[in-house]
Parts: C-alpha cells; sequence; structure tokens
C-alpha cells in the first residue's frame, strides 16, 4: 500500500472499522452481556466501584480495570446498547492503529495493510460485535501501550541508547492495566522476549530478561489467580474438563490448524463450534499433531539455515498468545466447545503482520490490487458477519444454522424467549437442549421456569427438583421450585424453597421478594416488611418489589410509610395499570380522595391502552 501518514492511516483506519461495525452499533445486548459485564443494580453506586476492586466474585470474573470501564459507562449510558457497542468499535480501531506503530517502530514493512487486515478481518467480529468481549478490544489496548512504552524503555536495536526508568515505569503500568483487563495478555513478558530474539538472533539475561522478570511474576499470579476463579467461582470444573493429557495434547494440534484455517478462509464462522472431544484411537487426530510439530521444526530449520528469523518468530507469537485457549488450561467456555473466533484476537496479530510484510514482496501493483481486494472482501465479510450480532434471536439462529449441536444455543434462544413473554416457544428449545445434554442442570431449571409461567407448575416440580439433585447448591432453581409450590397449593414447601435460595444465596433480591410475598399471602404481612426491604436493597430497581412492599404497609395500615413505596414503583414503572390501581386504593383508604380519583383515571386508562 503506499505510504500513509500517522494521521491519514489513524483516520482510514477508524472510518473503515466504523463502516465495517455499523451493523453492530445498532445491535442489543446478547448472552452474558447483562447482567454478566453491563454493570448490576448492586454495584452501580460508589461503593460498588470499591467493591468491584476489593471484593473478588463481586463481578463474573476478576478483571477490575474491565467492570471499572463498565461502571463509567453505565453512568454515561445506562442500560442504552448503543454505548457499549460504540466504545468497543473505537477500541478495536485504537489497537489497529496502535498495532501499526508498534510494526513501525520495529521496522516492520507493510504496517499499514496489517493494521487494516486486523480491523477487518471476520474473525475480530466477535470480539467487536460483542459487548462483554471488550475485555479483548481494552485488554489489547493496553497491551500495546505496554510493548511501545517498553521498546521505547529499551530497544532491541539500539542496545547504546541509555534506557529510561519512566518509560520502564509507564510499561509496567500499561501492562498490569491489561492483566487487570484480561488475563491472556500475561503473554506480553514472552512475546518481547521473542521481539528482541528475532531483532538480534540472540538474548542476554541481564539485559532483556531481568527487567522482565518482575512481569513474569505478575503474569504468573495473574493466571493462578483467574486458573483458580474459573475452577471454583465460573464452574471450569467437573467430567466436561476431564481430558486426560493426550487428549489435552491433540486437542491443541487441532486448534492450532482450526485457527489458521479461519484466518485464511473466514467462512463458516459461528459463535459456537461443534464441541469435538479428540479421540486418541484416530489417526487423524495424530496426523494433525504430527504436522503441528513438522511445521514448527521446519520454521525451526529454515531459521537456523537461512538466518531468517521472522516465520519463526511470528509463530512463537502466534502460538505463545493462543496458549491459554489450547486446552491445558480448563476455561469455562470450553464447557460447549473447545474453540472461538474470540480466543484468537490477540495472537491473531503476528499472522496479520507476518502476512503484510510478505505482501510488500510483490511487485508494486500487484501488491496494490492484492491489498484493497483483500481489503474489501474482508470488510465485506465482517459487515455481513456483525449483521449476526443485532439480537440474540438472530444469533442464536444463524448459531443453530452453523451447529445444529450447540445445546448452549438452543438453551440461551430459550431463555430469550421467555424474557419476552414466548415461553411456549421457549418449551421446545429447553427440551432439544436436555435431549443433546441430558444432566444439564441449567437446562432443567430454565424448563421448569417455563413451565411454571405457562401454568403448569406441577409439570415444571419434577425438572426443578431434577435440576436442584444434579445441582444441590443452585439458588435459582430452589426460587423456582419456591414458585411451583406455591402455585400448586404447597405453600410450606415453597416458603422453605425460597429461605434455601436465600441460604444458597444472600444477595438473591428475586428471591427475597417471593420469600416476603408468600410470607405475606399466608398471612404475616408484618413478617413480609424485611423480605420486601431487603429485595429493594439488593435491587434498588426493582418495581415489583416495591409496590409489594407499599401494599404490605397498607395492608398494616401504615399509609404514610407505603406512599413512598408507591411512588417509586411509578417511577420504575409509570405505565403500569396495576400500581396505579393499588396505590389509588390505598389513597383512598387513607382519605385522599383528589390523589385516589387522579391514579384510578390513569389505571383506567393504561388498562384501555393494554386491551387494544
Amino acid at each position: 500500500m503506499k505510504t500513509l501518514s500517522p494521521r491519514a492511516l489513524a483516520t482510514l483506519v477508524f472510518l473503515a472499522t466504523l463502516l465495517t461495525y455499523w451493523p453492530a452499533l445498532g445491535a442489543g445486548f446478547i448472552w452474558d452481556d447483562q447482567p454478566g459485564h453491563v454493570t448490576r443494580p448492586e454495584l452501580r453506586s460508589f461503593e460498588g466501584l470499591v467493591r468491584i476492586w476489593t471484593e473478588p466474585g463481586a463481578t463474573q470474573q476478576y478483571y477490575p480495570l474491565l467492570h471499572s470501564a463498565f461502571w463509567f459507562e453505565h453512568r454515561l449510558w445506562g442500560d442504552a446498547p448503543f454505548g457499549y457497542h460504540l466504545v468497543n468499535v473505537l477500541l478495536h480501531a485504537s489497537a489497529a492503529c496502535l498495532f501499526a506503530a508498534l510494526l513501525l517502530r520495529l521496522a516492520v514493512p507493510g504496517a499499514a495493510l496489517a493494521a487494516l487486515l486486523f480491523a477487518l478481518h471476520p474473525v475480530g467480529v466477535e470480539s467487536v460485535a460483542w459487548v462483554s468481549e471488550q475485555k479483548n478490544t481494552l485488554s489489547l489496548v493496553c497491551y500495546l501501550c505496554a510493548a511501545l512504552a517498553y521498546l521505547r524503555f529499551d530497544s532491541p536495536w539500539e542496545r547504546d541508547r541509555p534506557r529510561s526508568p519512566r518509560a520502564y515505569a509507564l510499561a509496567t503500568a500499561f501492562f498490569i492495566a491489561a492483566l487487570l483487563s484480561k488475563t491472556v495478555t500475561a503473554t506480553l513478558p514472552a512475546a518481547l522476549l521473542v521481539l528482541a530474539w528475532w531483532q538480534r538472533g540472540t538474548l542476554s539475561l541481564r539485559r532483556d530478561v531481568v527487567p522482565l522478570l518482575p512481569w513474569f511474576a505478575c503474569s504468573a499470579l495473574a493466571a493462578v489467580a483467574t486458573a483458580s476463579f474459573e475452577h471454583t467461582l465460573i464452574g471450569a470444573q467437573g467430567a466436561d474438563f476431564a481430558l486426560t493429557a493426550t487428549q489435552r495434547l491433540l486437542l491443541a494440534g487441532r486448534a492450532v490448524w482450526f485457527y489458521l484455517g479461519k484466518l485464511l478462509l473466514p467462512l463458516d464462522l459461528s459463535f459456537i463450534y461443534a464441541r469435538v472431544v479428540p479421540d486418541p484411537t484416530q489417526v487423524l487426530s495424530w496426523f494433525v499433531l504430527a504436522a503441528t510439530v513438522a511445521l514448527l521444526a521446519t520454521l525451526v530449520g529454515h531459521a537456523h539455515r537461512s538466518g531468517q528469523r521472522g516465520p519463526l518468530a511470528a509463530a512463537l507469537l502466534f502460538g505463545g498468545a493462543l496458549f491459554p485457549a489450547l486446552g491445558f488450561i480448563n476455561v469455562f467456555p470450553f464447557l460447549y466447545s473447545f474453540v472461538a473466533d474470540h480466543f484468537q484476537y490477540l495472537p491473531s496479530l503476528a499472522l496479520f503482520a507476518f502476512a503484510a510484510a510478505s505482501l510488500t514482496r510483490l511487485s508494486p501493483r500487484v501488491r496494490r490490487v492484492t491489498s484493497v481486494g483483500l481489503i474489501l472482501a474482508l470488510a465485506a465479510l465482517s459487515f455481513h458477519q456483525a449483521g449476526h450480532y443485532r439480537d440474540v434471536f438472530t444469533l442464536y439462529t444463524h448459531t443453530l444454522e452453523k451447529n445444529p449441536t450447540a445445546w448452549m444455543a438452543h438453551n440461551n434462544l430459550g431463555v430469550a424467549l421467555v424474557q419476552t413473554g414466548r415461553a411456549d416457544e421457549a418449551i421446545a428449545h429447553f427440551e432439544k437442549t436436555l435431549a443433546l445434554r441430558p444432566t444439564y442442570a441449567e437446562g432443567e431449571n430454565n424448563l421448569g421456569d417455563a413451565l411454571n409461567q405457562l401454568g403448569r407448575s406441577t409439570e415444571a416440580i419434577p425438572h426443578l427438583e431434577t435440576a436442584l439433585r444434579l445441582q444441590p447448591l443452585y439458588a435459582e432453581a430452589a426460587n423456582n421450585l419456591g414458585i411451583a409450590f406455591m402455585a400448586t397449593q404447597r405453600a410450606d414447601e415453597g416458603l422453605a424453597r425460597f429461605a434455601e435460595a436465600i441460604r444458597l444465596k444472600p444477595t438473591y433480591a428475586l428471591a427475597h421478594r417471593n420469600l416476603g410475598l408468600a410470607t405475606a399471602r399466608s398471612g404475616r404481612t408484618a413478617e413480609s416488611i424485611p423480605h420486601f426491604a431487603r429485595a429493594v436493597a439488593l435491587n434498588p430497581a426493582h418495581a415489583e418489589a416495591q409496590l409489594e412492599w407499599a401494599t404490605a404497609l397498607t395492608i398494616l395500615g401504615r399509609y404514610t410509610e407505603a406512599f413512598p413505596h408507591f411512588e417509586a414503583a411509578l417511577t420504575l414503572n409509570p405505565a403500569s395499570a396495576d400500581t396505579h390501581a393499588t396505590y389509588a386504593r390505598a389513597l383512598g383508604s387513607a382519605g385522599r380522595l383528589e390523589d385516589s380519583a387522579r391514579h384510578a383515571s390513569e389505571a383506567k386508562r393504561l388498562g384501555a391502552d393494554r386491551q387494544r
């Protein structure tokens, strides 16, 4: 490509990225965007921000810088998806520009093309269009800033230049920021050693290794902490993760070629790929592993014979950054697939740099035509792929077209249908989930929840009991079983299940609300008040709990205390005819007839609108 000034390149990258990801900017949230990443109600205060940093387990993963970013974003635009998607696209474009700056600093030819390949390649869509993967885009920006700052501290080809402690401190700060956004960036110190070896053909213990020892220590600490979190808090344990050492080795060999294939030919991309467990008895599995070893051996031999270390350095950078996702370490996504596009977001940089540098060896005209053709083709593919992330229904329908065995897609699609009031349609997806994965506690719970919502609680009870048998500490299943018992006139068992759900998960606002409601319905209205208060304290946006708290206070004749909770419920849900009607009756009982008539009239209007 024609040499561009840094400003012109940045402008081109940002414009091309924004245009390519235009479909994602209008997309909604998917899967664990809420409540896994977009800040939950109980963490939205300044005290919540402190908890993000000081309380492991307060967020889905202990990535406090990432969740602080989400915290600030929520204060800017709340639950509106557009802002989060825009930030992700801008972070991705920024990473592409920093990538170009790093390649220029390393004197790698084709920096502009490499940046555009990275910015527009379809394997990046999952990381950019999925709000949860802001961990990828944010951590990569910090990673590249750390690398650039470190090269200011110690340039591999300017050995006589004094090293700046300020640059080292800045690089270390960026590296720690990267680790606090996503642990995969722990591979950076090893990558810097590969770059130093690539530039000079040798490494110095004192000059190259010693300054990075604190970084390696931080990496080890972050890796151990994340592995522990994945195992204990997120659930990366059990029979699904019990692979033998041989299976893990075969899995790594297959994964390398899978990711190379998607980079070279980015077709049939899927949000969830088929979960293929390596079979040591199959010759093909060993052939794939042998091909991986042979490729690495060939690159080593080529570097030794010719002195051209670039291909081997690119392979080492790619494989090293990919190592955490190759199967040697258990991570939760392995539950449903051993590979994912977002796993190679960072590793792909090395191969984009190598591909762009290789294209510079072509004649100017061929290089120009090839580069433009590649960029346009990749942009078109990414634009199309980004459209699949428009909403959960589009995403999971597309996923099931590509991978009919994706039980997780069936489950998540069923959940989305229930959340939009289409529980009857969800039943078939939950049943398919359980057919594909018979001992899946969450699937049993979700099926039971859907049956509850359809008024079929008698049918729901066996599924919810099965969920608890499979997973005895499942608070959500205990809560849903309590709902089923209450609906089938088994009040004592229902109260016990709600209490059990709270014991298992003390911060479970819905269970507190349900326990309060069940207690009130059993005639113990005064005892229900603390449960409603706790539900609202845990989730200030819980309009139903506010209404039920106000109703309980009204029954007790405590009108002055009840009215603020009616007002809070209406602030949260001003279009609720039931809230207006209940408030009108309470106001009437308190003698405020004019206010009562006003709310009764509004309830009637809203009820009429709802019937149209």
